[in-house]
């Protein structure tokens, strides 16, 4: 199969590349370069940004043709340059979109039936307005594809290489020494992560057998308590946990889900059904989840190799933490 991916340098798209040069593919990158693709990957270097005009150089030979596009902007105005530069140029087109586009987060249980977030316009923030974005991208597609179209909703994508910190926070900080680590107090909520190498082959299966439709590209629903303590069991963490209930974090500035001073795996209640869905098209389409603790084994093993005291984009610091901590005591000791 002749393979371009638009991306093809970070995490998904990079697992993705790799994966397909081991199957055989002809696997072509367009991207800006600031991170080397896989060996075996021809890289075009392009900034997407440009619009139409960065193509040019991945369109100078006019027989060049692709069996499938893999695609993940969330960007609706890269997409619809690269529609108009690839038309009639690609015969099956891959979209990794998110369950981000679903209007209400609230419901656990929900499928591709949902009802969708209105479509971005354009001067809305890209980051603000991520889901509606991905929404844009999407319909922009599936005017131009129709039935030649695979589009992947996952949720919370993780393994090895991760770039983000969200599921690597927890392993790396069990494993880092035995001080107190603060958590959220979270007994009923659940965590859905799909491994990024599941994610990828199962694209790349549908890239390969031209699949079409929309699905959920989900893992499988795991309590944040069994995450935890299988991350415990596996660090060999002997040190204290201290629970900290979401007001209570709320109140000092800890933020959900990802980013600076946050706490990963943590969402509002108002969202919980966004790492509850079914998820159940997508494995009737051939995705195959290995079991959480293989993945996590992984990830402990890849925060390892990278440094347990690294700087983190997800997460508290070490001394966010303490701090945190101590008004925990502090306020525990003035209510007694």
């Amino acid at each position: 199969m002749r393979l371009l991916i638009l991306g093809g340098t970070m995490f998904l798209s990079r697992t993705v590349a790799r994966l397909a040069v081991k199957r055989g593919h002809q696997v072509t990158a367009l991207a800006r370069g600031s991170q080397p693709v896989p060996r075996g990957v021809e890289l075009v270097r392009a900034d997407r940004n440009d619009g139409v005009a960065a193509y040019q150089t991945l369109l100078s030979d006019e027989t060049r043709n692709w069996d499938a596009v893999l695609e993940v902007s969330r960007d609706p105005e890269q997409v619809n340059s690269a529609v108009q530069a690839l038309r009639g140029r690609v015969k099956h087109w891959g979209f990794v979109s998110s369950v981000s586009v679903y209007a209400d987060q609230s419901q656990p249980g929900g499928d591709e039936s949902a009802e969708l977030l209105p479509e971005w316009q354009p001067g809305q923030d890209l980051l603000e307005h991520y889901g509606e974005a991905k929404v844009r991208c999407e319909n922009i597609l599936r005017e131009e594809f129709g039935s030649r179209l695979l589009i992947a909703r996952p949720g919370l994508i993780g393994g090895p290489g991760d770039p983000s910190d969200r599921y690597g926070y927890w392993p790396a900080r069990f494993a880092r020494d035995d001080s107190p680590v603060l958590v959220p107090d979270l007994p009923a909520a659940q965590s859905q992560l799909i491994d990024v190498r599941d994610l990828a082959s199962w694209l790349l299966d549908g890239l390969e057998r031209e699949l079409s439709g929309i699905f959920d590209a989900v893992g499988a629903q795991v309590p944040v308590q069994t995450v935890l303590g299988a991350t415990i069991e596996l660090t060999g963490y002997r040190g204290e946990i201290r629970l900290a209930s979401p007001d209570w974090l709320v109140q000092q500035g800890v933020a959900y889900w990802a980013g600076p001073r946050s706490l990963p795996l943590w969402l509002p209640e108002e969202a919980q059904g966004m790492l509850q869905r079914k998820g159940e098209a997508a494995q009737q389409a051939g995705l195959t989840l290995r079991p959480f603790d293989e993945t996590l084994q992984a990830v402990l093993a890849d925060e390892r190799s990278r440094g347990l005291d690294r700087e983190r984009g997800a997460g508290l610091s070490l001394a966010e933490e303490a701090e945190l901590i101590a008004l925990q005591e502090a306020g525990s000791t003035k209510g007694s």
